[in-house]
Parts: structure tokens; sequence; C-alpha cells
């Protein structure tokens, strides 16, 4: 069975993955960067490899070799480091399972395969069943994102099979905007985790009751989102709303541009002063130096930081 009870909750940022200018991984300043999120930002929960990781794009080793890292640098400064394992091979994500539980993770996640998709529910779920059984001390958390997998199957029909297949099924990274879908998961499994991962919407979705959010946005806007949450909390919704819409005008801003991962890995050496390098083939940063300024203009404008 999975361990201890804990709950994954509050925010959690989605990594970038620190490269070199020849896009080799840098694992040299993944001690300042889990710093600048603790300190700087206030999260203290990560989610390693994953898309915003770049991890589809990254070889079993170097999953491995950040996994270690984020880790190792974690440990006493982070509440939960969890390692994105998902794979199109199985093989290959249940060794990465095992990994993380051999150097200490905190949980793992896996995505569904998005070439050779799962052909029905229960195809998928036994799929996510041997990922999680290669590290059944582990808590499992299953990470829709069907933008990106182009699998659609309405998650809380999995979450009632996960729950039964899967001993050590603990919740859900929520990436999509079907809030219905989300809803349901949350009003029928009090007892497991839901993580929503659409930073622009995210106060749309407090209203159900989630644990807590995954996102990109959260390395740089962890404090701002963080306030908006306290203000939920509160009731004081005028504030909530004004925050949300404040993020939400970032984020178009940024969409209107026609960027996208790549940029949004700049714009976070930006703000953070830490150069977190250039994205891996194929993604291509448009990111040119006249921006920094601009970037700089209306995270200002707005007043996020």
């Amino acid at each position: 069975m999975a361990s201890d009870g804990k709950r994954l909750h509050g925010l959690v940022a989605a990594t970038f993955t620190p490269m070199t200018v020849n896009s080799e991984i840098n694992l040299s300043i993944i001690q300042e960067y889990v710093d600048y999120l603790v300190h700087k930002q206030k999260v203290k929960n990560i989610f390693v490899n994953g898309t915003t990781g770049e991890g589809a794009s990254l070889s079993v080793q170097e999953r491995k070799r950040l996994a270690e890292e984020w880790v190792k640098h974690g440990r006493g400064k982070m509440d939960n480091v969890v390692v994105h394992v998902g794979c199109l091979s199985l093989e290959d994500s249940k060794d990465l399972a095992a990994h993380a539980a051999s150097i200490g993770a905190d949980a793992i996640s896996a995505v569904s395969p998005s070439f050779i998709k799962p052909s029905c529910p229960d195809a998928l779920v036994l799929y996510l069943k041997e990922v999680a059984s290669a590290a059944p001390s582990l808590p499992f958390y299953y990470y829709h994102i069907p933008r990106l997998t182009g699998v659609t199957y309405q998650v809380s029909d999995l979450v009632s099979r996960m729950k039964v297949q899967i001993p050590s099924f603990r919740g859900v990274k929520f990436s999509d905007t079907n809030l219905l879908d989300f809803s349901m998961c949350i009003h029928e499994n009090k007892q497991y985790d839901f993580l929503y991962g659409v930073d622009e919407q995210l106060l749309g979705a407090l209203v159900f009751g989630p644990n807590g959010a995954v996102g990109s946005t959260y390395n740089y806007l962890g404090a701002t989102t963080t306030k908006m949450l306290t203000a939920f909390e509160k009731g004081d919704l005028e504030k909530a709303r004004k925050i949300q819409c404040g993020i939400q005008e970032f984020i178009t801003f940024v969409f209107a541009l026609g960027w996208g991962l790549p940029e949004f890995k700049n714009i976070m050496s930006t703000v953070s002063g830490i150069d977190l390098g250039p994205p891996r083939s194929p993604l291509f940063s448009r990111f040119k130096p006249e921006h920094l300024e601009k970037i700089r203009e209306e995270i200002k404008k707005i007043d996020l930081i």
C-alpha cells in the first residue's frame, strides 16, 4: 500500500527543465531553483519531468538524473516532490516509477500513452495499474491532459475504476477545462486529492473544492496565486477575481504573441534571474532580447509581482 496518508494540497509548481545552450540538461542550478520556489514564491510542492519539464523529449536516463537532483535538493525544503513517469513504453514507465521510489520521491504520476492510445477506459487503467505497481509504496496520481494526449475518457469514470484496481491511487492532476467532470470527481471521492491544472481558470475550479493546483505559472506567480487562494478562503471574492483576472490578462498577452511553453520558460528565467536555457527540439523559442523589458512592463502593469 502507498505510504503514510500525507495529502498533496496547495500549489504545485510544474518545473521547467534547466538546459545548457547545447540543450543538455543542466543539473547545476536545480538547488538555486528549489530555493527560489521555497523562499520567493512560497511554493513547497513540485511536479517534475512533466509537460512543462519537456519530459517526453528527455531520455529515461536524463529523467532519472533530474529526478535524483530534484529529490536531493528538495529534501527538507519541499513538502512533496512528485515525479512524472509516464512514457509511450510501459517498461520505461515502470523503470522510472521504480527509480522514483528508490531515490525517495514523495509520489509518482503518469499521463496516458498518446501515440498508441488505450482502446478503452479499462485498457488505460490496466496500463496505469502496471506503472503504479512498480512503486507500490508511493502515492500514484493520474495525469489527465486530453488536449495533448487525445485521450478523452471521463476522469470521474476512470477514478471509479482506479480506486478499485490501483491500491496506491491517490488522486488526479486534472489539466482540462471540463469542470463538470472535475466536479464529479471531487463530489464522489472526497478521500482522494484532485489538483486543478489550468492556471488561468483556477478560481472557477475552486468552488468545487479541489485540494490544490498544479501549473507552470506557479514557478513565478506562486506568491500571487497564493494571495488569490487566501482571498477565496476568506470569502473575499472581489479580491480573488481581481487577482485571477490579472493573471488572465498576463497569460492572454503571452498567447496573443503566439507564444507557448518555450517562451514561458524564458519568462521564468526573466522573472527569477535563473538562466534555464533553451527548450529542446522540436520546441523553439521566439523570445528575443527586446521582449525582456516588455515582459517586465506587463508584469508590473498588472501588479502580479
